[in-house]
């Protein structure tokens, strides 16, 4: 399958240079930056997930109503919603699309986020809790025949899903993380796994590790690789290095100041995801052609925090090193969210598809 590109989603003009003290949704802007990525060929948008944030279904929907190809993620913690409520929300959602819905889900990488909605279950228990709710939405979605499930997390009996995928039998569904429990569920379960930038090494031992799940699940097709990075590009490198060590200084002064999502004495983060992140930062600042750790340490790896820096032909080659390695998904958002979207709608999607082009024709010795 070709390359593809993620973006997530925003629903106001806060940024993490510019915060805004609790911001409302603006349906404006909303729409303004949807129709953006949707313009400038964007594939998907992730609608992110948390505990006081917005609801992604709603989103979701709205979105779709303003665009036409773009495809709808919705970030989903198992915790959050029943199973055959999903199924019906997620394929209700499919419909209004016309077959655009995808769902990511979240085990639950914090014990305190989770209890702030009521779960306090461990991080083993979560993961298998995360296992059951996948099947069940798959059965759900591949026949509207009822079914009965007498499982560890979920038991009903008769359950019949009339809200049918557009497909008829399917919704994708992603997995992300990085710990073991995480590649099991997802190589054995899901359609795309979802990984954080690391270094060209620790991804390619991470995909392989992926895919030797897939193998021993018995699966004759594997998960597509989704990579996530936060691009900081200006026409030279210079000027992409200024710019991008203007915005660590205004990531730090507004964790010092108390405006950023992660306090300044957060403690360390929980998920073995943002723990690699960390880790892999004190090996210095810079690794491969352009992949920057400062920050990570910036924002104590929370979230999707790798940056790359760089002209626009550093970061397309360094996106096509991550694609050399099996990612047909790559996930790229700044820190300027709509002017940076457009930025690489304009400079980046283009050129990383054309050099694609250009594999693609050598390969099949055309011209």
């Amino acid at each position: 399958m070709p390359t593809e590109f993620i973006s997530l989603t925003f629903p106001n003009p806060s940024t993490e240079l510019n915060p805004l003290p609790n911001p409302a949704i603006d349906p404006d802007y909303l729409t303004r930056y949807a129709r953006n990525l949707d313009d400038y060929e964007f594939n998907y948008t992730l609608v992110p997930y948390d505990s006081s944030y917005f609801d992604p279904f709603t989103i979701g929907a709205t979105i779709a109503a303003v665009t036409k190809n773009l495809k709808i993620i919705i970030a989903l913690r198992p915790n959050t919603l029943y199973p055959t409520v999903a199924a019906k929300a997620l394929a209700t959602l499919d419909q209004l699309s016309r077959g655009r819905a995808v769902v990511h889900f979240i085990a639950g990488g914090s014990d305190v986020e989770q209890a702030r909605e009521g779960d306090f279950l461990n991080k083993e228990e979560r993961y298998a809790r995360l296992e059951e709710y996948i099947k069940i939405l798959k059965r759900a979605w591949e026949s509207p025949e009822p079914f009965d499930w007498d499982g560890k997390y979920y038991q009903f009996k008769q359950f019949r899903n009339l809200v049918r995928p557009v497909n008829g039998t399917s919704i994708p569904v992603s997995v992300g993380g990085s710990s073991a429990e995480a590649y099991r569920i997802g190589g054995s379960l899901a359609d795309i796994f979802g990984l954080w930038g690391e270094p060209l090494k620790e991804t390619k031992e991470q995909v392989d590790r992926i895919y030797a799940e897939a193998e021993k699940a018995g699966r004759s097709d594997r998960p597509r690789i989704w990579v996530t990075f936060r691009p900081i590009v200006a026409e030279t490198e210079e000027l992409a290095w200024a710019k991008a060590h203007r915005t660590l200084d205004a990531l730090q002064g507004n964790r010092a100041e108390g405006k950023s999502r992660v306090p300044a004495g957060a403690p360390p983060p929980q998920n073995v995801g943002s723990q690699r992140l960390l880790e892999i930062a004190k090996r210095g600042e810079v690794q491969d052609r352009a992949l920057w750790y400062p920050t990570v340490t910036a924002t104590n790896a929370r979230g999707a925090s790798t940056a790359l820096v760089g002209s626009v032909q550093t970061i397309v080659d360094s996106l096509l090193d991550y694609v050399d390695l099996g990612a047909e998904l790559i996930s790229i958002r700044g820190y300027d969210n709509l002017n940076d979207a457009i930025d690489y709608g304009r400079y980046v999607l283009p050129r990383v598809r054309e050099e694609l082009r250009k594999r693609e024709n050598g390969a099949n010795g055309t011209r």
